[in-house]
């Protein structure tokens, strides 16, 4: 869960430093966002990328993609996002666009019981078209958007969400609003957070024991573990 973030986050305009530490090579990621038609996929992306808010946009014919540069703990990354249609009519035209995907947004709208049902059904079409083996470690992340709804509202709070994410794979989750941009930097801080952290954990290499046969072996061996802890990130976007 990510709520309360105590991440430092802030834009780049204007900032000479931060260009020039863009000046080095970018990471290009591809994210997709998934969900329900009406969660908010579309005002999501585009709060993100142009701090836009359009509350009465359309929804999203087929599929469409914005860039926006990022930087995460020192490393520039250029998300490539993704927006697909939800509705089940657009699924021959989205799908193709899963196969090369880097990370995977879930959404679903706290006000919309049945898009957090359905979120069962998007992993899984994801899985079956990105040709992601199920079971095998990929950085899905989980957004509730619509968080400015009246309390009265709301379908699905936050205790629930939180066991479906821990009986599927233990996915970071935040809840969002595009509407007043409530933690929307933070949720893809986080998908690119969750995907470097998997990417460390997969190149890191394995260290095998050794043995010395110029010395004599001792009938006890010794072994020892590394605790690594989690750190701090800060984004800075432009």
């Amino acid at each position: 869960m990510l709520a309360n973030n105590s991440m430092s986050v802030s834009t780049g305009r204007g900032n000479n430093s931060f260009q020039n530490r863009n000046s080095q090579r970018s990471t290009l990621l591809k994210v997709v966002i998934l969900g329900d038609g009406g969660v908010g996929k579309s005002c999501l992306m585009n709060r993100f990328v142009s701090n836009h808010f359009d509350e009465h946009s359309f929804h999203t014919i087929g599929v469409e993609f914005l860039n926006k540069d990022i930087e995460i703990n020192g490393e520039a990354y250029t998300l490539q996002i993704w927006d697909t249609a939800g509705q089940e009519r657009f699924k021959t035209l989205r799908t193709p666009f899963y196969r090369g995907s880097d990370i995977c947004l879930l959404t679903y709208a706290v006000d919309d019981k049945t898009s957090f049902r359905n979120l069962a059904l998007w992993r899984s079409e994801f899985l079956k078209y990105a040709d992601v083996q199920e079971g095998s470690t990929f950085p899905f992340i989980v957004v509730g958007n619509k968080v400015d709804v009246p309390e009265s509202e709301k379908q699905v709070y936050m205790e629930e969400a939180q066991a479906w994410c821990s009986e599927n794979g233990n996915p970071p989750l935040v809840e969002t609003s595009a509407k007043d941009a409530t933690n929307v930097e933070a949720a893809f801080g986080a998908a690119v957070d969750a995907w470097a952290r998997l990417e460390a954990r997969l190149e890191r290499p394995l260290v095998e024991d050794t043995v010395d046969l110029s010395k004599q072996q001792s009938q006890h061996r010794t072994s020892c573990c590394m605790s690594i802890s989690g750190t701090e990130s800060t984004f800075v976007t432009r």
